[in-house]
């Protein structure tokens, strides 16, 4: 890892319209450092959002691997299902 923060480009329909931030996340040390804005009046849409996400990370998978984007979802997928089952992830 480097020690400067490599920040991603700002989407351009985001500059062109304008928009609110609602996440960032980094990889520190090998852990996820996250800042976030509750943003939605239906915590549904945070789920929405993360599909979405989840989406693009397979995409970005399937184009820079050997791995096609429908496995790479079912990895993120089954990443989220083994989470969610932690009993300490609400600690």
């Amino acid at each position: 890892m480097t020690k400067n923060f490599e920040a991603l480009d700002i989407p351009p329909d985001a500059l062109e319209q304008g928009g609110i931030e609602v996440l960032r996340a980094a990889v520190v040390d090998g852990a996820v450092s996250v800042a976030l804005r509750r943003s939605f009046d239906d915590p549904a849409t945070w789920g929405r959002l993360l599909i979405d996400l989840a989406r693009q990370a397979a995409r970005a998978y399937a184009l820079e691997t050997d791995m096609s984007e429908e496995e790479a979802f079912e990895r993120i997928r089954a990443g989220i299902e083994a989470e969610s089952l932690d009993p300490g992830s609400f600690n």
